[in-house]
């Protein structure tokens, strides 16, 4: 039986405004665009898109590129569709073997899974069974938090944070090659991080509905300090590997 921890449609509907202005999905969002490296003809693949703000960013960016996202929730998908009409979003389980009618007529270039893998309890499973839609050399990009878990971290399904060594040899194992792992955020991020350890079980209150006037404007505040963080010493792990040729 499905856990309250894995239920996603639920999430999306008690956090996702407060998601909506987060600044730490920004600032992921800035530093996987930056390293895709995409060209003006890339096919992308996102391995839970959630409700599509990366593939909206990513085809302002660059419009001429294909999106598909792939999303466990079917709230998610919905929203992502209506979000982002120019891309293609499907409901998938990639715990489960994916069948090649599933597969799409052109593999992806570039890859990117943030903050997913931390929610399951076979990431290595996930991953190999999301290569499949991925073209041989094609660019992976992954985020997982590192640091402290928190209650709140608990209450949205966190197994548990990596440190840059671990989620390389995760990956490995997964069959990829990699290429980078680091640690970025010091210190804005881990500030950040260390207000949510320290409001414990209230974060849940904090950020369920529509945000308050504090959290808006805490997250306007972090919106400009998150860029000035250093990539090292940071609490968000990083990681940059290619699908074998």
């Amino acid at each position: 039986m499905e856990r309250a921890i894995d239920d996603w449609d639920n999430h999306w509907a008690r956090f996702g405004s407060a998601a909506e202005i987060g600044p730490t999905p920004r600032y992921r969002r800035r530093l996987i665009l930056g390293l895709l490296n995409l060209g003006s003809q890339a096919t992308v693949v996102e391995f839970g898109s959630g409700t599509g703000e990366l593939a909206e960013d990513l085809l302002r960016r660059h419009p001429a590129c294909r999106f598909l996202g792939l999303e466990f929730s079917p709230v998610g998908v919905e929203v992502s569709r209506k979000r982002v009409p120019a891309a293609t979003f499907f409901q998938r389980d990639l715990l489960l073997p994916v069948a090649d009618s599933d597969l799409p007529p052109t593999l992806a270039t570039h890859a990117i899974c943030s903050e997913v893998l931390e929610h399951l309890d076979d990431p290595v499973l996930f991953l190999r069974n999301a290569s499949r839609y991925m073209a041989p050399g094609c660019v992976f990009v992954a985020t997982v938090p590192g640091g402290p878990l928190t209650d709140f971290y608990r209450v949205i399904g966190h197994r548990r944070h990596y440190t840059p060594k671990q989620l390389a040899h995760m990956l490995e194992r997964a069959g990829l090659e990699v290429e980078r792992t680091y640690a970025s955020g010091f210190p804005f991020f881990n500030l950040f991080r260390l207000g949510v350890l320290l409001r414990g079980k209230h974060v849940e209150e904090d950020v369920s509905g529509t945000p308050g006037l504090s959290i808006r404007v805490l997250s306007k505040v972090f919106d400009v300090l998150l860029p000035l963080s250093l990539n090292r010493w940071g609490w968000q792990t990083i990681a940059v590997a290619r699908y074998p040729r």
